[in-house]
């Protein structure tokens, strides 16, 4: 059982990424989390209200048992498997102490200083927590797919929109890292 509780290496991992976007090119679909936001509306029926959901959403329904399937197997592996901490560089856990006032860096997946019921009593920390995901929600779908859409499906189909668009996740996540979160949290 140990194999299915420790994280996997890359060598496994990444070829197993590989078969899944394989079978996936070889089955003529695109993998991506974002767009499943814009098959449920749709399939509520917000097509009636914008033009933009009006479309066959029943020929993608099988990408939201992807989004069903990850948030199954994210429950079973938090809940039932393996360590729920992350582990990472005793400096940078030292830094967000310090800095931030996460003592719990290294402990837990979310920190519950950001997280927790009691944090979500906080108009500030619901005010970020909110910003960002409309931020990130509009973010993949003017830029046409999340991190993992592009990061993986379009990167692995050689698209250059997608490889484009990694870079710029990059260097997003760097001036948000270096520059913008300490403005935030400072």
């Amino acid at each position: 059982m140990n194999i299915i509780y420790e994280p996997w290496p890359w060598y496994i991992g990444g070829p197993l990424i590989a078969l899944v976007m394989f079978l996936l090119l070889f089955a003529g679909r695109k993998f991506g989390m974002s767009s499943n936001l814009r098959t449920a509306c749709a399939a509520m029926g917000a097509g009636k209200v914008a033009d933009y959901f009006n479309y066959d959403w029943k020929s993608k329904r099988w990408n939201l048992m992807v989004v069903l399937g990850a948030i199954i197997g994210g429950f079973i592996a938090s809940h039932f498997m393996g360590n729920s901490a992350v582990a990472i560089n005793p400096k940078v856990a030292q830094q967000l102490a310090e800095d931030y006032q996460i003592t719990s860096a290294g402990e837990s997946y979310l920190p519950p200083e950001i997280f927790s019921v009691e944090a979500l009593g906080d108009p500030f920390i619901i005010a970020v927590l909110l910003v960002g995901g409309i931020l990130v929600g509009f973010g993949a779908r003017y830029g046409g797919g999340c991190t993992s859409g592009h990061g993986v499906s379009g990167l692995s189909n050689l698209q250059i929109p997608s490889l484009i668009a990694v870079i710029g996740f990059f260097i997003g996540g760097l001036i948000m890292v270096h520059l913008l979160y300490p403005l935030i949290f400072a």
